[in-house]
């Protein structure tokens, strides 16, 4: 099953590139690697953290803290992102499923 089959855009959280450039920095294929992001980063929109995306992310902590199940700080900031704009998550982490209100899908 092709999870993205049907969607009508990818959305990209600004978080996930600088993970992404991260990556490739130590990667043996950085020039392929580079250009794969470039044409991800030209076909998708751009999710970048606002004012409003910080009261997502204190919610989300704040609900994390409470159940016990804290996630890294860069995965609370990409589900604040999909949070705030209603979008669902391509991940495996399987931690993105202790937040409230997101819809994970695996890949």
């Amino acid at each position: 099953m092709n999870v993205l089959a049907g969607v009508q855009y990818m959305a990209l959280p600004v978080i996930v590139v600088g993970e992404y450039r991260f990556g490739i920095t130590q990667a043996r294929n950085a020039a392929d690697y580079n250009r794969w992001l470039e044409r991800l980063i030209n076909e998708s929109r751009m999710l970048d953290i606002t004012n409003h995306t910080t009261h997502h992310y204190a919610a989300i902590r704040l609900d994390l803290r409470r159940i016990g199940k804290p996630i890294p700080m860069n995965d609370v900031w990409i589900a604040a992102l999909c949070k705030e704009h209603g979008l669902p998550l391509l991940s495996r982490d399987r931690h993105f499923d202790a937040v409230p209100g997101i819809q994970r899908f695996d890949w």
